[in-house]
């Protein structure tokens, strides 16, 4: 079992303002008091736990920021850490006051634009974590009629783009949460990232994934006004540009890379964790949404998941046994990108 650490602390004669509670009694002095001793943690201020099962960083009522909670995905996100009192104080993000009234309407869902960083603060002040689940989302051209054949068109919405929702939109959600000072920030992606050809990059010309090269030019010949990430090294993954943001950011990540999404129950699949798309070689190339929403949570809670990037997929239900060592799982992961 895991016991608290706790200190004893004298009788004090302190003020209110000086006690080591601030709720002493009106006479000025205070009983003696047994405290959480403070350890060090990447959240600050937190209860530390001790014995065997112990986490390595182990901490209680962290508060955790969930981005895009309107989402599919973000929803179990949120869900689960408002069922995890003991160990998470949950918050969400969400772009439209109907997507907030959709996952309850609570105070601690936040409206804002992403695309806007002043919007981002009031949700980041005070938050220990951040778990970022935005994402550009293409939409279907009306008129598609399934019956004639052929393939659906997409497009996105003006100002929805990926560069602008993806890119730019996750750089400063990353920007607000570390002048915030948070202490750790999970970004879910996507699979994919290494191939100009994947099928994302053409739903609406958007190239999710992918972006196009512009312009074509050699490097030398460029102007050096334009940054790199515009042209100079080729095709840009807009996704992979805020991964790589973060990465340089100097606040410990998790990047989580998921595979093709499912609507399905989590838990009872085994867990893969590959780099570079190796798994979309594979027959394992997708994963339940209820799982990726899992290993974002369980990223929050193991040193073995911090500073490092990794493509998530899972054996079919059935095939394997149900991943319950997320520590084991994160210690297989050695890419930091």
């Amino acid at each position: 079992m895991a016991i608290a650490t706790r200190v004893f602390l004298p009788r004090c004669p302190s003020t209110t303002t000086a006690c080591p509670r601030r709720n002493c009694s009106a006479a000025g002095t205070c009983n003696l008091y047994c405290l959480p001793r403070r350890f060090f943690s990447p959240f600050p201020g937190k209860t530390q736990r001790k014995g065997s099962g112990a986490l390595s960083a182990a901490v209680m009522s962290s508060t955790v920021l969930v981005t895009g909670a309107g989402g599919r995905t973000g929803q179990i996100v949120y869900k689960k850490l408002k069922e995890r009192t003991d160990q998470f104080v949950g918050k969400g993000l969400v772009r439209t006051q109907e997507s907030k009234e959709k996952i309850g309407g609570s105070d601690d869902v936040f409206v804002a634009d992403i695309r806007d960083a002043d919007s981002l603060v009031p949700a980041c002040d005070g938050i220990d974590a951040l778990v970022i689940l935005t994402s550009a989302v293409p939409k279907m051209k009306p008129g598609f009629d399934p019956s004639k054949g052929g393939r659906p068109e997409f497009y996105f919405e003006e100002g929805c783009y990926p560069e602008q929702v993806d890119w730019l939109g996750q750089k400063n959600q990353i920007d607000v949460a570390k002048a915030a000072g948070v202490k750790q920030i999970v970004l879910v992606g996507s699979m994919g990232g290494t191939d100009p050809n994947h099928p994302l990059n053409s739903l609406g010309n958007g190239n999710i994934l992918v972006k196009a090269n512009r312009p074509k030019a050699h490097p030398s010949a460029l102007p050096e006004w334009i940054p790199w990430g515009y042209g100079r090294e080729g095709p840009r993954v807009w996704k992979r540009k805020a991964e790589q943001y973060l990465a340089d950011s100097g606040v410990p990540y998790t990047i989580i890379r998921a595979g093709g999404l499912q609507d399905k129950d989590g838990g009872i699949r085994e867990l893969l964790v590959g780099k570079d798309d190796e798994l979309l070689q594979t027959e394992t190339r997708t994963v339940a949404r209820a799982d990726v929403a899992e290993v974002c949570i369980q990223a929050l809670q193991f040193e073995e998941a911090k500073f490092k990037a990794f493509d998530l997929a899972s054996k079919p239900e059935g095939a394997g046994t149900p991943t319950t060592d997320f520590k084991a799982l994160f210690s297989q992961v050695t890419s930091r990108f």
